[in-house]
């Protein structure tokens, strides 16, 4: 059987680091995710205020589906990022969009900087190396992200690693029994197969 912590993908980043990518494990990963999502600066990721019980029992629900993953990103074996993908046929976005085969979701939450600060460069070697995972197979044409319109952070930094954007939308409430998502206004911005950063 599979280790579930072992890598799926791993790239060396010159100057940088080697960025891993691994399925994320709901309990063994939690007091980390709990610690990066309870920040303020996390808040548009929607999950301030919740206990790490309840982050667990959100992750341990996703890892359940077939459309949706989660994923824990290290550098040189340190907690990095946390990088979702889902399909966005069975997401809220796609009553958004017309979505198109090959289409696939991401989001993307960065750790806070370390003790030394921020590292130039490395925000971007680390979305590279996720945009790069998330295009692996031929079958994956077109990377959609839909970032907080308030979150222009985000959105400059999507622009940057050559997302285009595309129409402010109105994210529906979602109320049922396992997930439960207040309406959103997100800013659609995609990344096509054709301009993503080379492979390695």
């Amino acid at each position: 059987m599979t280790d579930p912590r072992t890598p799926l993908f791993e790239q060396h980043a010159p100057g940088l680091g080697t960025v891993r990518i691994r399925p994320l494990d709901p309990a063994a990963d939690a007091d980390v995710l709990h610690r990066w999502v309870s920040e303020e600066r996390a808040v548009f990721w929607g999950m301030t205020g919740l206990t790490r019980d309840e982050v667990a029992e959100i992750y341990t629900h996703m890892a359940g589906l077939d459309t949706h993953h989660a994923f824990l990103v290290t550098r040189d074996g340190a907690p990095a990022a946390l990088l979702q993908t889902y399909e966005p046929a069975a997401d809220r976005v796609g009553e958004c969009y017309d979505v198109l085969p090959g289409d696939l979701g991401v989001h993307v939450l960065l750790a806070p900087a370390g003790p030394d600060g921020p590292r130039p460069g490395w925000t971007s070697a680390l979305l590279a190396a996720m945009t790069t995972y998330a295009l692996r197979t031929p079958d994956r044409r077109r990377l959609v992200v839909d970032p907080d319109v308030r979150n222009t952070r985000a959105i400059a930094r999507f622009a940057r690693e050559g997302f285009v954007r595309g129409p402010a939308v109105v994210l529906p409430e979602v109320d049922l029994p396992d997930v439960r998502l207040p309406k959103k206004h997100a800013q659609l911005a995609f990344l096509e197969r054709t301009v993503a950063p080379p492979r390695p």
